[in-house]
């Protein structure tokens, strides 16, 4: 192509300006690059959340079934530590199926996180406290005083059947 005065030929102008250069697409791989980071980190924030309130539904789903349980028995059942793994295991609340289901789905929501089931000497109070996962430290806990909170330490030692 011949050039006249400084001008290219309308030829020449067509052909250089037909594509991106390298430096404009880093650029917009980049960006793109930090915008997904963002969504990312975000998206974990919202899975840990979203962890937290199945931890909390579930536990007070067992606060519905206690209800129900205490209702038809008379009371939680005999006294114990420890949630149930079979139905009649322990001889209370926890060995109730539906409750075993529910502190199933609390263990899978909180990653197999800490999960505490008492029932008083008498049977007449219970108690179960589940970590969280959003804030690492922080409990769930509801007795059948009808206290639902959320603690920082594990409230509930042995026997304890109060949040």
């Amino acid at each position: 192509m011949k050039k006249y005065r400084g001008f290219t030929t309308k030829q020449e102008s067509q052909t250089r300006s037909a594509g991106f250069t390298l430096i404009e697409l880093l650029v917009v791989i980049a960006i793109i690059g930090i915008l997904s980071a963002v969504v990312l980190a975000s998206l974990n924030t919202a899975r840990s959340k979203g962890n937290d309130a199945a931890v909390m539904s579930n536990i007070d789903g067992i606060r519905t079934q206690a209800g129900i349980y205490s209702s038809t028995n008379g009371n939680y059942g005999t006294a114990g530590s420890g949630c149930g793994t079979a139905v009649g295991t322990p001889a209370n609340l926890f060995g109730d199926q539906t409750v075993i289901n529910q502190v199933t789905a609390v263990k899978k929501a909180n990653s197999g996180g800490t999960v505490t089931c008492n029932v008083a000497a008498n049977g007449a109070a219970y108690a179960v406290s589940a970590a969280l996962v959003a804030t690492p430290g922080t409990f769930y806990c509801v007795d059948s005083a009808g206290t639902a909170t959320t603690t920082t330490s594990n409230t509930l030692s042995t026997g304890n059947t109060s949040c």
